[in-house]
C-alpha cells in the first residue's frame, strides 16, 4: 500500500492548510498506532525516553487538532499487550509518562468537553495507575463533548476471544447460536460504544496493523505515513483528513 509521504505531489491546491481539513467530509472516528518514538530520540542521540516524552507532547497536540478539525473520536494505541517484552526500565517509564499525562491533562480534557475512554485490560496495571484512569474516565462519563479512546494492555485478538467466551456463556445460558451475527459481536467489543471507525493511520512508515483494531478496520480507511510520531502535528493530521476525503468509500459496491 503507498504511504501517504508519497503521495505529496498533489497540487498545491489541491492540499489542506494546516489545521483545515481540505473538504467537509471528515472522518467520525479516527485511530492511530503511534509509532516511531524510538527512532526519533535515537536520529537526535538521545535515550528512548526522550522520545516518549515528545510522543506526549504529540498527543496532546492532536488530541487538540481532531477536536478543532471536528472529529468525533479519536482512539490512540499507547500500549500493547505484546509491550510488555519491552525492558522493565522502558516499561516504567511509558506508566510514569501515563501517570504525568492524567494528572496533567485531565482538567482541559474534561473542560473542553472530552470523554475519556480506555480499550483493554487496564486493570492489570499498577493500582495506583489504575485508579487514576479510572477517576478520569468517571470524571469525563458525562461530557457530551468528543471521545478519547486510549488503548491500554489493549490486543485485538485478545478481544476478540473475550467477545467469543461471552458469547459461548450466552449460548450456554440459553440464547439461540442464530442470535450471533456481525452485530451481536461488535456489541462485546471494547468499542461497542464508539462510531464506526472510518481512517486509521499509522506513522513511522511501517505497514502493519499490529494486532490494533482488527475487527474495527474492516472497512476502514488505511494511511501509512513516514512520519515519526513525536514530528505528527496538527498540520499532518489536516494532511490525512484530506487524504479521507479525496478517497471513495465502496463498502463493496461500486
Amino acid at each position: 500500500m503507498t504511504s501517504f509521504a508519497a503521495r505529496t505531489s498533489v497540487p498545491a491546491d489541491d492540499r489542506a492548510a494546516p489545521g483545515v481539513p481540505h473538504t467537509a467530509s471528515i472522518p467520525r472516528h479516527v485511530a492511530i498506532i503511534m509509532d516511531g518514538n524510538g527512532r526519533w530520540a535515537k536520529a537526535r542521540r538521545l535515550p528512548r525516553i526522550a522520545g516518549h516524552r515528545q510522543g506526549v507532547e504529540a498527543v496532546r497536540n492532536i488530541a487538540r487538532a481532531a477536536r478543532e478539525q471536528g472529529v468525533e473520536a479519536l482512539t490512540l494505541y499507547a500500549f500493547s499487550s505484546e509491550n510488555w517484552r519491552r525492558p522493565e526500565q522502558e516499561i516504567g517509564d511509558l506508566m510514569g509518562l501515563l501517570r504525568h499525562f492524567l494528572k496533567s491533562e485531565i482538567d482541559e480534557l474534561h473542560r473542553e468537553g472530552v470523554r475519556l475512554r480506555i480499550l483493554g485490560n487496564y486493570q492489570a496495571l499498577q493500582p495506583d495507575l489504575v485508579k487514576l484512569i479510572e477517576g478520569a474516565v468517571v470524571r469525563t462519563a458525562t461530557n457530551t463533548g468528543p471521545i478519547l479512546a486510549i488503548a491500554l494492555n489493549y490486543g485485538a485478538q485478545a478481544e476478540l476471544v473475550a467477545a467469543a467466551r461471552r458469547l459461548a456463556e450466552r449460548v450456554a445460558a440459553g440464547m439461540p447460536v442464530s442470535a450471533i451475527d456481525e452485530a451481536a459481536i461488535d456489541r462485546e467489543l471494547d468499542t461497542h460504544d464508539l462510531p464506526p471507525l472510518d481512517l486509521m493511520i499509522r506513522t513511522s512508515g511501517e505497514q502493519r496493523l499490529s494486532n490494533f483494531l482488527l475487527w474495527q478496520a474492516a472497512y476502514a480507511e488505511l494511511l501509512f505515513v513516514d512520519t515519526l510520531w513525536p514530528d505528527f502535528d496538527g498540520a499532518a493530521l489536516a494532511e490525512a483528513i484530506a487524504a479521507y476525503g479525496r478517497r471513495q468509500r465502496r463498502f463493496g459496491g461500486l
